[in-house]
């Protein structure tokens, strides 16, 4: 991949080109992921965290783990999450962060809370509040209104996505902001893949119940009712009909679809295509490693 030089001010001053309009920045000796149509605003701080880097021990390497999971320490998860702000630009800033729940709860901050919050998007117009999403296979969403000035964190699993988490965060940023959905710009981060994650097809009527375009989001669309030419030979034990077999699921297709359909540009969203789970070197799959998973973090925040 080309190099380029990267912002002033970065400790090791590279960033590594990756594809669909992203960059690998390496300030003060981190690696984090950046938009660069978020990046050109000067007041915007953002970043989304990868696996290396840190110093949870977890299978014979350091990685950075910035969740509480029960394999790692306090310690080092809050060391892990110090380094990551410091690299993001953002050392000072309280982290907002959520008990996530994969609802469409949202929360407006005008302040940093005491603890966090039961919800799984956050919203504010404040500089100085850095919000923060986890995931291990889930859809990070970022998204900024530079006319507005006003920012927000989606975290969007497949119940979320299914409860439409992205567009009522919009809603809600036009309800408190004024925000016109033109103006906004969508970053939507490392994920589980089409290629990786299956469903089954109950997922798949929930969604055609909820979206005219649901089909397009599986790899092969069925609901588990279609016939089936050799069910009595398929029969284990006699009697029983196995159990329809999966469907591949794209949620970052499914949230992006959201977003359009909220009023955003398609040249205005910014979708990285890195699996978590076919990406072990790069990134935490709860998927993929079970319990043994770390946690990724994607924050976004105004300049005080």
């Amino acid at each position: 991949m080309p190099i380029i030089k990267s912002s002033p001010g970065a400790t090791t001053r590279k960033r590594q080109a990756t594809p669909y309009s992203w960059t690998i920045r390496t300030p003060r000796g981190l690696k984090l992921l950046q938009v660069p149509a978020f990046s050109k605003l000067p007041w915007l701080i953002h970043a989304f965290s990868i696996r290396p880097g840190g110093i949870s021990p977890l299978n014979n390497e350091k990685v950075l783990n910035v969740g509480f999971t029960d394999w790692d320490t306090r310690e080092n998860v809050q060391e892990n999450r110090r380094r990551f702000q410091s690299a993001a630009g953002a050392p000072d800033l309280p982290l907002i962060t959520l008990k996530q729940l994969h609802s469409d709860v949202i929360h407006l901050f005008d302040s940093a809370p005491s603890d966090p919050c039961r919800g799984d998007a956050s919203i504010t117009n404040r500089p100085g509040l850095l919000l923060a999403i986890q995931t291990a296979d889930c859809v990070p969403i970022l998204l900024v209104d530079p006319k507005k000035r006003a920012i927000a964190a989606i975290h969007a699993g497949w119940r979320g996505t299914l409860a439409r988490i992205a567009a009522k965060t919009i809603g809600k940023m036009q309800m408190h902001f004024a925000t016109n959905p033109r103006d906004l710009l969508a970053a939507i981060g490392p994920s589980i893949g089409p290629c990786c994650y299956e469903v089954g097809t109950e997922v798949a009527t929930q969604f055609l119940s909820q979206f005219s375009d649901a089909p397009s989001y599986f790899d092969e669309f069925r609901t588990g009712d279609e016939p089936n030419p050799v069910q009595w030979l398929n029969m284990m034990p006699p009697g029983h009909q196995p159990a329809p077999k999966g469907v591949l699921l794209d949620l970052r297709k499914a949230n992006r679809s959201q977003l359009l359909a909220a009023g955003l540009r398609p040249q205005n969203i910014h979708t990285i295509d890195f699996c978590t789970a076919c990406r072990p070197d790069l990134l935490f799959s709860y998927r993929k490693q079970g319990p043994a998973s770390g946690r990724l973090m994607s924050v976004i925040a105004l300049r005080s």
